[in-house]
């Protein structure tokens, strides 16, 4: 695979580049999640052909449309290598429309091997890289230090998991260790990483991942979100629930920093391209309001 339409460096950092997209085209992150219970919805085969049929129509209503598209890499790598391939073709062609990509892979390990994840989707050598990478940071958030510096080294980013919105979060993410949760150490990291960007007035490259129906945790784990100048990717809206004053109450002064990522509440409107990007927009222009709100 190539770079088609990138360059081993962006020349611009990430957060800048991720902020004038939303304004351009409204604060949302689209997934593509080629599940097997989707193809099935679209008349699609479970198998390569029906991946490549729903990829190519997700691209081809997305790109140039929206802020940054969220592919899910396990519903490719089901596949193998070949899986694999129409993933990075359509990472690719997201990139050359001017699309951020944000791959949703939660990457997490230590020394040789988290170098070796950070070279793979980051690196200036990388065969089809994408702009941020999801990252987990459960084995430590120094663990993810290869990841987050050659981001910062090549213009691209990370979404660090924080607070997420699974039942089985909490049980690690509110862990408190000498006075201070889990998550708001990991919220602590971020925010000394995006210092330099925050003294600049802009968004950093190390964004964080915080669901939309974490309720009031942010709170009730003393986290400051908006001091973190961190992107933050959150999932919970449209099918899972989540409404303009979950958004209000989760995140409060840092609303600006929102991505909202939908999924399922697009990808419904499938297979026909046109039905899919007039979704794109629609969920664009609601969020744009809530957020404003």
């Amino acid at each position: 695979m190539s770079e088609t339409g990138s360059t081993a460096y962006e020349s611009t950092p990430f957060g800048v580049r991720l902020r004038a997209a939303m304004s351009t085209h409204g604060p949302l992150c689209a997934g593509i999640d080629p599940h097997a219970g989707l193809l099935q919805q679209w008349g699609l085969s479970a198998d390569l052909d029906g991946l490549r049929a729903f990829t190519e129509a997700c691209v081809e209503a997305f790109a140039g449309q929206v802020a940054c598209v969220k592919p899910q890499s396990a519903f490719f790598e089901v596949f193998g290598s070949r899986g694999v391939a129409v993933l990075e073709e359509a990472v690719d062609a997201l990139r050359a429309a001017g699309t951020l990509v944000i791959l949703d892979a939660k990457r997490g390990d230590i020394g040789t091997t988290m170098d070796a994840y950070a070279e793979a989707f980051l690196g200036k050598d990388a065969p089809s890289p994408t702009d941020a990478l999801t990252v987990s940071p459960y084995l430590g958030y120094g663990a993810l230090r290869p990841a987050i510096d050659l981001a910062e080294q090549t213009g691209r980013g990370v979404f660090v998991l924080a607070l997420t919105s699974n039942p089985e979060g909490p049980s690690v993410q509110h862990a408190v260790r000498a006075g201070r949760s889990v998550a708001a150490g990991i919220v602590d990291g971020a925010t000394a990483d995006n210092a330099p960007a925050r003294a600049r007035g802009e968004l950093g490259h190390v964004g964080l991942v915080v669901g939309a129906t974490v309720g009031s945790a942010v709170q009730d784990l003393d986290i400051d979100l908006a001091a973190s100048a961190a992107p933050i990717l959150a999932p919970g809206l449209g099918a899972q629930g989540a409404t303009g004053e979950d958004l209000r109450r989760v995140f409060g002064e840092a609303l600006p920093q929102v991505l909202p990522n939908a999924s399922r509440s697009i990808l419904a409107a499938g297979p026909s391209m046109t039905a899919l990007r007039a979704a794109a927009h629609r969920e664009a222009g609601a969020l744009a309001g809530l957020l404003r709100a």
